[in-house]
């Protein structure tokens, strides 16, 4: 009677987490706290006794759905709390929504507590309330994303996130080690590494070195990366500037020490948009490297994103890129059409795009893409590659390759008679594709 009079009076939170991977983290920081503390989480409006949105506020199309969320959870709930990338401008939350309770801005995890705090007090007892080692997650058991640093050093045009989050802070080695480690013992099989520049990992405290196991290690990109190939998980690499020191990456992935996958944002090949986006990358050598790369590690998947229609892009900038998509011939690419960001320095770029243009040159670009992905996956068949189980049910099974991230590349589709399990890796051998799957047997 005394554990059922507990929960039936334990304080429970909603939760809306939207925007990026980075974003969940922050979420899963968040609700790992509060649920140390004896709060439950509810899955709906009604059965909340407040609500959190964690907001994105990269696009202005993103700003507008946070908003219409929040809108959304005061109407459906009235008691709401606003944290996230939109908190950084708090006057753009309260000039439609007048009633919530508190914003804070991004990485304010104390603060997000403390204003749950001011609602609805914790109720804590240790004698109940249990919390798992790794925390809160909200991706399946199997996967885990790892974020190694906060902020951004760059300053690309059409980017706020500097604005938003500050420069580059990156975390000690040991504790990012021991997170992973952590996650690692609780099942998981996999570490996405992101944050806003994975590469530039380290640079802001000089490669500090931290207690790892009885040993320093450098809060470096390559000794990071090394260290985290020994825990025994797959280890994918998310938002990689092509910083020249990525190259010594390389050998670590045709060792098998991890994943053979990097996700490069390049969002352009042509050099004046280049310039222009004040991205640091060179287009000619960047395709040096990536044949260098492939050389070294025949294996390795390339995926990417791109911007088309930026202000300024000519026809001509607009065929140098799919010419250099033809010529580096990467195997998973996200592209978006260019739209302004508020307080975003390309907003005030001369020769702004239509949206006729956008559109046209995105299908043109999109169906170059597909072509050169149809033909990278078809490589595959007659292969038998590992796989990671994500999806058993009645519609069949479903898990990915080592060239698969989670929601953004494709899967493999495969058939089998014995009983498999999310988060169990199995040899498939790969009977057909197409333009972003696989299929195969087990």
């Amino acid at each position: 009677m005394l554990q059922k009079s507990h929960k039936s009076v334990a304080p429970k939170v909603g939760f809306v987490s939207l925007g990026c991977a980075k974003a969940l983290v922050d979420s899963e920081r968040i609700l790992t706290q509060l649920r140390a503390e004896g709060y439950e989480f509810a899955p709906e409006y009604a059965k909340s006794d407040v609500v959190i949105v964690n907001t994105c506020g990269f696009l202005d199309s993103a700003r507008e759905e946070s908003l219409s969320a929040i809108g959304e959870a005061l109407a459906e709930n009235g008691k709401v709390i606003v944290t996230g990338c939109m908190g950084a401008t708090p006057e753009l939350i309260r000039n439609r929504y007048p009633d919530v309770l508190a914003i804070t801005g991004p990485q304010q995890y104390e603060s997000v507590v403390n204003a749950v705090h001011k609602v609805i007090p914790p109720q804590h007892d240790p004698h109940f309330d249990l919390l798992p080692p790794q925390g809160v997650k909200l991706t399946p058991r199997h996967y885990a994303y790892l974020k190694i640093s906060e902020g951004c050093n760059n300053r690309c045009s059409f980017c706020i996130i500097p604005k938003l989050r500050g420069d580059l802070v990156s975390r000690p080695a040991g504790d990012v080690l021991a997170e992973a480690e952590r996650l690692v013992q609780s099942g998981v099989k996999e570490l996405l590494v992101i944050s806003q520049d994975t590469s530039a990992y380290g640079i802001d405290t000089k490669y500090a070195k931290s207690d790892w196991k009885g040993r320093e290690v450098r809060a470096k990109f390559l000794d990071l990366c090394r260290e985290l190939g020994s825990l025994g998980a797959w280890v994918r690499l998310h938002y990689v500037y092509p910083y020249p020191h990525v190259d010594e990456v390389i050998a670590l992935m045709s060792d098998g020490k991890i994943l053979p996958y990097l996700d490069i944002p390049f969002q352009h090949a042509s050099p004046k948009i280049l310039k222009s986006m004040r991205r640091p990358a060179s287009s000619e050598k960047v395709l040096d490297r990536i044949h260098a790369w492939r050389k070294q590690c025949p294996d390795m998947t390339l995926r990417s994103t791109f911007i088309v229609g930026f202000p300024g892009e000519t026809e001509e900038d607009f065929q140098f890129l799919l010419n250099w998509l033809q010529e580096a011939q990467l195997d998973r690419v996200g592209c978006f059409r260019y739209e302004n960001v508020s307080d975003a320095d390309s907003n005030t770029t001369p020769g702004h795009v239509s949206e006729e243009v956008k559109e046209e040159r995105w299908n043109r670009f999109m169906a170059t893409q597909q072509a050169i992905s149809t033909a990278r996956l078809k490589s595959k068949v007659g292969k038998t590659i590992p796989v990671l189980i994500d999806e058993v049910d009645e519609n069949g099974i479903v898990g990915r390759s080592q060239g698969d991230a989670p929601e953004i590349d494709g899967v493999v589709h495969i058939k089998s008679a014995k009983r498999l399990l999310p988060g169990s890796i199995v040899p498939v051998a790969v009977t057909a594709s197409d333009a972003y799957d696989l299929f195969g047997a087990y």
